[in-house]
């Protein structure tokens, strides 16, 4: 049975397409956090969950994904290298970024510091 670890998420978060890109990452009232993953990518599998996770924590951010995979042509404006990819943006720019798989404790301290410069 294949594993829905990525196909599955939370109302809270928000898949990015060519068709809503600039509606979710540009114009959204608020700073957005995009998780930049694909399928083959094991640490990516093992982020999906903790970002789930996070998702609901938040209430001043929004939440995303982006498929690297599906969607190549989005992933060069930001000059991603390496994935899973976590980059935090106001109004279309990039305020910060995480790169790499972190246990959720971690990645939660990582981001309450980010937030709270919002």
């Amino acid at each position: 049975m294949k594993s829905a670890t990525y196909e599955v998420t939370t109302m809270a978060i928000i898949h990015v397409t060519p068709e809503n890109f600039d509606e979710v990452l540009k114009q959204s009232d608020k700073p957005v956090l995009v998780d930049f993953w694909a399928p083959w990518c094991g640490p990516c599998k093992m982020m999906g969950p903790v970002f789930e996770e996070l998702s609901n924590d938040y209430d001043n951010v929004v939440f995303a994904k982006l498929n690297t995979q599906d969607h190549p042509e989005l992933v060069g404006n930001f000059a991603v290298q390496g994935i899973p990819a976590l980059l935090l943006l106001k109004e279309g720019k990039e305020l910060d970024r995480i790169v790499g798989f972190l246990p959720k404790e971690m990645m939660k301290q990582k981001l309450d510091v980010l937030f709270s410069k919002l």
